[in-house]
């Protein structure tokens, strides 16, 4: 993987380790760059960490070796590979020589696929030619993949979630807000949107505040926003933090309001906790956990208008709102570790 750093895809990797290793596997977790945020189970070794002063195409031959060195030395049953996989040429070494005597599974994360497989088909198609299986984490990512490469020997896996397995303690004498919480990047996020969306509602005028957890490339930017929009009463920023649980579970609902998802661990993990949610009906994830009016609230992609409606049908709909609440935790339990360990036991099992 890239790194155990912060995230939804790392912490859903990191969960992963813990999943295999409660199978009885022996994990060892390859990490690319010196990232490590998330606990984990099994053997770390962390190719980042040995490099981190070096730069240039030397380092990466170095890296290379080392870590070919690594497989050869375990002689591994699986590789699973969680990274990111869009440049071709050096996908076309690792998937058809480094990987060529192994098992591999690739973990697709993103309904953009183009974070996963070339642009160009025919090279695409090379580079996945030897995979044992391809884990879409969505059922439309496994449809997507299906469609556009015409492989065969793609699945459906989830990401995990420990239900109610956040350390969290009840708050006192905090401000009501609703949450929105994930890596600050505006292209896949779209900040922007639940900013305009939370100006539009009538939650500023009752005091409720909209809190956004993370770190990230694009805070400058939602902060200029912020002001732009006259929000800087209205708005709280908070660093990311490794056990977001006790901000979660206290939010009166959490939003998502991304251009594409893969499968939104924010609103999985929101839901486990017991917090109802808000979310745009993006590619891919939210159609899949969302039952509308029943655990949380889908709204069309890129409308202010009907996100706005949304927040405020939750501040002002008491019986709408304690319905979705009271439905919240069970609604994931098909994602819980002990149900998606057994997705994983099934297709590693059927890999010849």
């Amino acid at each position: 993987m890239s790194s155990l750093g912060e995230g939804g895809a790392e912490r859903s990797s990191a969960l992963l380790s813990e999943i295999l290793d409660g199978l009885g596997y022996d994990v060892y977790i390859v990490s690319i760059q010196n990232n490590i945020t998330y606990s984990y189970k099994g053997k770390l070794f962390n190719l980042g960490a040995l490099f981190s002063t070096k730069r240039g195409f030397l380092k990466k031959i170095k890296k290379g070796r080392l870590f070919i060195s690594y497989l050869k030395e375990h002689n591994f049953d699986y590789i699973i590979d969680n990274r990111s996989r869009n440049l071709w040429l050096r996908e076309f070494i690792i998937s058809n020589f480094i990987y060529s005597k192994y098992k591999t599974v690739y973990v697709v994360r993103s309904y953009n696929l183009d974070y996963s497989f070339s642009k160009i088909k025919f090279l695409a198609k090379l580079n996945y030619k030897r995979a044992s299986a391809i884990v879409g984490v969505s059922n439309e990512i496994k449809s997507k993949i299906e469609k556009e490469f015409v492989f065969k020997n793609v699945v459906a896996i989830q990401n995990p979630v420990e239900i109610n397995g956040g350390i969290f303690e009840k708050q006192d004498n905090l401000l009501e807000y609703i949450l929105c919480y994930g890596r600050l990047e505006e292209k896949v996020k779209n900040y922007s949107l639940l900013l305009s969306a939370f100006k539009l509602s009538r939650l500023p005028n009752r005091n409720i505040k909209l809190v956004i957890l993370g770190t990230g490339p694009d805070l400058s930017l939602l902060m200029n926003k912020v002001e732009e929009l006259k929000l800087t009463r209205n708005v709280i920023f908070k660093p990311f933090t490794e056990n977001p649980f006790e901000i979660v579970k206290n939010a009166i609902f959490v939003c998502l309001s991304s251009r594409f998802e893969g499968f939104p661990r924010v609103l999985i993990e929101s839901l486990s906790l017991g917090t109802p949610v808000i979310s745009v009906d993006c590619k891919s994830g939210p159609s899949e956990i969302i039952k509308n009016k029943e655990n949380g609230l889908l709204v069309e992609n890129f409308n202010a208008k009907a996100l706005a409606d949304a927040m405020d049908s939750f501040i002002f709909n008491s019986e709408l709102y304690d319905f979705c609440k009271s439905n919240a935790v069970k609604s994931v339990k098909k994602y819980s570790t002990s149900e998606i360990a057994k997705k994983w036991q099934t297709l590693l099992n059927s890999i010849k």
